[in-house]
């Protein structure tokens, strides 16, 4: 239920070796400083505007990528072939993004996972957070990382059993196919399974399985002017 195959497809993303072995889906991010190194070749295969920001040596840029002016990239970071990424940006270090994916404009990553043709297109924050195949953010989604309580380990509980992540930051997990609204916030350690949808401005948080619904019910009051 909580493993990498419960959340994903990984049959055509090049670095499924990240995912392999993982008893949680989640543990991909105890290792990903390590992977980057090891797998991270710094090659640049597309054109990039002077206004481009690349800083550090550890970047790969796919081939037929976009990358719009005003755009900062840190490195390390891996961005695929067929990547759209509109201006101004902010791409944070360990970061892999995957095929024909889009980062929109003022959108944040930082210690993140797109697999491929996962689309956070407008103002978005992904905080160590994966998004699976197929993916899509509404304007404004927020992945939230960090919890505000004493005890900062994320701990995610499913039913009566709790899990300890042993991680002070992780944003949310989203599985293949999943969708969020607009202006939603998904907090820290939010597991979205496959086909899920996040409806405008949830408030989500927890394990929602998959091909779940999650509605937002609000009254609202309309009164003639006086």
């Amino acid at each position: 239920m909580l493993r990498p195959s419960d959340f994903f497809d990984l049959s055509s993303f090049k670095h499924k070796g990240l995912f392999e072995g993982l008893e949680f889906v989640w543990d991909c991010f105890k290792i990903l400083p390590d992977y980057l190194k090891k797998n991270l070749k710094p090659t640049i295969n597309s054109k990039i505007p002077h206004s481009v920001y690349l800083h550090g040596n550890y970047i790969y840029i796919g081939e037929n990528t976009t990358v719009e002016p005003g755009t900062v990239i840190k490195s390390p970071a891996i961005i695929g072939d067929n990547v759209e990424i509109r201006s101004c940006a902010y791409i944070r270090e360990n970061v892999i993004i995957g095929d024909n994916c889009v980062i929109g404009h003022a959108t944040e990553l930082k210690n993140s996972i797109m697999l491929n043709n996962s689309h956070a297109p407008h103002f978005n924050y992904l905080g160590d957070s994966v998004l699976g195949n197929n993916v899509n953010l509404g304007a404004g989604t927020i992945l939230s990382n960090y919890k505000i309580s004493v005890d900062k380990s994320i701990k995610i509980k499913i039913d009566d059993k709790v899990y300890d992540t042993g991680l002070i930051k992780l944003g949310a997990i989203m599985g293949d196919n999943s969708e969020s609204g607009c202006n939603s916030v998904l907090n820290p350690g939010t597991l979205v399974g496959k086909r899920s949808l996040i409806y405008p401005l949830v408030l989500a948080r927890g394990y929602i399985p998959p091909d779940t619904i999650v509605k937002l019910r609000q009254n609202l009051e309309t009164s003639r002017l006086k």
